[in-house]
């Protein structure tokens, strides 16, 4: 069923009290990217992506999507779970031990929706690029999507993989850079400055494009559908996805701290109530 734009900004905001309440729980995990990403999640799997019923590895006869930068994993299941990949009520399982919803994304449980284990940063870029020419190979004309973190493009095996995507003609992979210039350790330009990330993936033959409001479902809605159109000429093609760590939560914002800090009983009472739509809370 597809959801009108009402429905989507409610879901936007359902999201990110999950996000709250799975790292509040266990006093563990990522809020920051994940409420930075909340937009893009949504706008991806509600709107962009050709998904068939059910769920399957290979993935042949739909469009897939690999999470490069695992730690935002909050935002990755919930989005899931009310995709309808797996009960929402399996969110209150976030890390604990035995759970299928680890910090990051693992396989080794089945979890529906997840194709590899990721969060050790810098290899989704391979995986996204290998599968894009598995399609390829298998007469699929269908799309393969990644997220990467802006510091994460700080590891160099990112950049093989960029280079032999352009050389190859990979032209059905669509990769998304959260640009929020923060990481753990402090602003992006301060721990490792990489200059204009767009110029580089330009100057290695990609086709680019910028979502300056990556935080407005319409706007992330918008420059989807434009990465979209620019398949299929051979070229990959990145995004420029322009968020706010912390998004939706003042106090977050405009900060790398939570980065990887849950909230307090305190500071989740003040979140929620900054987020008040409620779909269902698991």
């Amino acid at each position: 069923m597809k959801l009108n734009t009402q429905q989507l900004n409610d879901l936007v905001i359902q999201v990110r009290r999950d996000i709250l309440r799975m790292v509040h729980a266990v006093n563990s995990g990522h809020p920051g990217g994940s409420l930075g990403c909340t937009e893009f999640m949504v706008a991806l799997y509600q709107v962009i992506m050709e998904r068939k019923e059910g769920f399957d590895m290979d993935g042949i006869g739909e469009d897939i999507f690999f999470l490069s930068n695992g730690h935002i994993s909050p935002v990755f299941y919930s989005v899931l779970a009310r995709s309808g990949y797996f009960p929402v009520s399996e969110l209150a399982t976030f890390r604990h031990i035995d759970s299928r919803l680890q910090g990051h994304p693992t396989t080794h449980e089945g979890l529906p929706g997840v194709r590899i284990a990721s969060g050790s940063l810098g290899q989704g870029m391979s995986v996204a690029v290998g599968a894009a020419q598995a399609k390829k190979l298998n007469n699929d004309l269908h799309l393969v999507y990644s997220l990467h973190g802006d510091g994460e493009l700080q590891e160099g095996q990112n950049w093989e993989a960029i280079m032999y995507a352009s050389a190859y003609k990979v032209d059905n992979l669509i990769a998304t850079i959260d640009i929020n210039g923060k990481q753990i350790d402090g602003p992006t330009d301060e721990v490792l400055n990489m200059g204009s990330i767009s110029a580089k993936f330009i100057a290695f033959g990609w086709d680019v494009l910028e979502i300056q409001l990556g935080n407005n479902l319409e706007a992330v809605i918008a420059g989807m559908l434009e990465a979209k159109a620019k398949t299929g000429k051979g070229r990959p093609v990145a995004v420029m996805l322009h968020t706010e760590m912390g998004n939706g939560v003042d106090y977050m914002m405009h900060t790398h701290a939570w980065h990887g800090k849950a909230p307090n009983d305190e500071q989740l009472a003040k979140a929620m109530e900054q987020n008040q739509i409620t779909l269902g809370d698991y």
